[in-house]
């Protein structure tokens, strides 16, 4: 068996944070000055505005802490992290049910802060996976576009229900509704066009071959509208 002590499982300078939606609880751990094998702690309030942010920073790095610890608090968690990674400092996301705090203790905002930063000066848990900043923006990225993406289809899903209740049957004529030939007819529609040559005539390219048909889905249309 191998001796080790206590302090060889200690990151000396540590910060812990419990963050809330409008100001965090920030907890700093050091070792203390006179006493070997001792340490101190001291508790701050800080609002989550940008400025107050940056003088969070800069106590840390008064204090030189090495690792600052958060909890992952909904997404109250992402501009604090951003920010002080952007600082230099080694942030770390600790998942909630990981640090959960022993039963019967005092439930605080500070005691919850203190709690994390003695669960993380003992390395008593392991921080979870935040990707390095471009890999962040692809996601945000890739995540946005999906979202537009169904977005867009729910509404051609709209245009294409509003067409059928309408008894406008376009869209068992035209594969795509949105093509060239459907988007000209839609906005033909739109500004109020209820000819059916007329309509039918905006057919292109290989659509021009159903004209016919065209014609007497927007008869039907134009004799309903």
């Amino acid at each position: 068996m191998q001796e080790i002590t206590e302090e060889e499982l200690f990151v000396e300078r540590v910060a812990a944070l419990d963050l809330g939606k409008a100001g965090l609880e920030a907890c700093v751990r050091t070792p203390h000055p006179n006493r070997p094998g001792r340490r101190v702690q001291e508790v701050r309030s800080y609002a989550t505005t940008t400025a107050r942010l940056l003088e969070l920073a800069d106590w840390l790095r008064c204090e030189r802490v090495t690792v600052v610890v958060m909890e992952s608090t909904s997404d109250y968690w992402k501009g604090v992290y951003y920010l002080l990674e952007a600082e230099g400092f080694d942030c770390q996301l600790a998942n909630a049910r990981e640090v959960k705090n022993v039963p019967g203790r005092a439930k605080t905002d500070k005691a919850d802060a203190v709690w994390l930063a003695k669960v993380a000066e003992r390395g008593m848990f392991r921080p979870s996976l935040v990707h390095p900043e471009p890999i962040r923006r692809l996601r945000d990225f890739t995540r946005y576009r999906r979202s537009l993406i169904r977005d867009r289809t729910r509404e051609r899903q709209r245009v294409e229900k509003l067409l059928e209740d309408a008894q406008i049957k376009l869209s068992s004529v035209i594969s795509d509704l949105f093509g060239v030939s459907g988007r000209s007819m839609l906005d033909a529609l739109a500004a109020g066009q209820r000819d059916p040559a007329v309509l039918a005539d905006l057919a292109r390219a290989s659509m021009r071959g159903k004209i016919v048909v065209l014609r007497e889905r927007h008869g039907r249309v134009g004799r309903s509208v």
